[in-house]
């Protein structure tokens, strides 16, 4: 039994006393807690991979302040290293890869990974479960098969990915290839991560934002309800809640409520008013502060969680979180004002 499922019961569009928060990235660079046991670890790659280490930062958040859901510390990113390409980390710089899938024959050799060169993360899963005894719910994720395929091309991060986008209006037989081994890949790795005890899973779509509407379908929602589809239920025979994030997606939505996931995640370019009068029958919503407003002061982060707050308002089906990841320069402070006037606004409003 979960004590704090409020998490849950939002995703699943059920009553709840206040709404529920978490944070993507929430345990990151802006704790000074996390850079000590990244430190300690030594690098990136080797906190990810040690079970205890990546259970010491996924409870650091929740150490701190008072959040609704644990994620899992990991990285979308272990999936192509699994099938050989050789990710790593450079101090102050994004992912790189030692070997890119840019032609027709690196595509061709690629497969479905064994999930046993996994096992860390789904060790991890369980050692994090057993830490957290009960006491919120624990995320598990992914990347989704078109965000994965956007690194694996690049060889790392890209402005803009312009060497994806030409594969794609090029040789979108190869570039549908790849993105199907993907999805063979992502929904086996999220299969995994349900049997290890994940509570709820997400398919994080970073850059499907950058495609056209036509390549979006094609490329990216198509192969993520077809990740979606092949999910299991967990140990107890349930349906593990799932949520579907396009950052760059809005316009997309009507397709994406329709994709099998339970819930939608926001970025702060959707009137999130909107959306709920227009989707929040048919799935949960998930967002949608921008990251930068807690880089300003407190008054500023209460009064912008307050506007969300009231735009979302009261039906169930609402998780407060940010409309991408919280950013490395961002004061606790912040944070612990973002939280407490979360839970205390949406109470209040429950109470009206």
């Amino acid at each position: 039994m979960i004590q704090n499922d409020a998490f849950l019961r939002a995703l699943r569009r059920q009553p709840t006393d206040y709404t529920p928060i978490w944070l993507m990235r929430q345990a990151g660079r802006y704790l000074p807690e996390y850079n000590k046991t990244r430190a300690t670890a030594g690098s990136f790659m080797k906190l990810a991979m040690t079970p205890e280490l990546a259970t010491e930062v996924t409870l650091q958040p929740l150490a701190r302040f008072p959040l609704d859901a644990a994620i899992l510390f990991s990285d979308i990113l272990t999936v192509p290293d699994a099938m050989g390409l050789g990710l790593s980390f450079a101090a102050g710089e994004g992912p790189k890869f030692a070997r890119k899938t840019d032609n027709e024959q690196a595509i061709s050799a690629l497969a479905v990974p064994d999930m046993n060169r996994l096992r860390y993360v789904f060790d991890a899963v369980t050692t994090i479960k057993k830490a957290l005894n009960g006491h919120v719910p624990l995320i598990g994720f992914s990347g989704s098969p078109f965000t994965l395929a956007c690194y694996m091309i690049e060889g790392g991060s890209s402005e803009g990915f312009p060497n994806v986008r030409k594969l794609a209006y090029a040789r979108p037989d190869l570039m549908k290839q790849l993105i199907h081994i993907n999805a063979q890949a992502v929904a086996a790795y999220l299969n995994e991560q349900i049997a290890a005890g994940v509570d709820a899973v997400m398919i994080f779509d970073t850059w499907g934002g950058l495609l056209s509407s036509v390549a979006y379908q094609n490329l990216s929602l198509d192969t993520m309800k077809e990740v979606l589809a092949r999910l299991n239920a967990n140990a107890a025979g349930e349906k593990v809640p799932t949520i579907l994030f396009t950052k760059g997606g809005g316009q997309w939505l009507d397709g994406m409520a329709n994709s099998g996931a339970d819930a939608l995640g926001l970025d702060w370019t959707v009137d999130i008013a909107q959306a709920r009068q227009r989707f929040g029958g048919k799935v949960a919503l998930q967002g949608n502060l921008d990251p930068l407003v807690l880089l300003t002061d407190e008054k500023t982060v209460a009064r912008e969680a307050d506007t969300i707050i009231h735009a979302a308002g009261v039906q169930p089906g609402h998780v407060f979180n940010l409309g991408h990841g919280i950013v490395p320069q961002t004061p606790p402070e912040n944070v612990a004002v973002l939280v407490e006037t979360v839970h205390r606004v949406s109470r209040e409003m429950r109470l009206e």
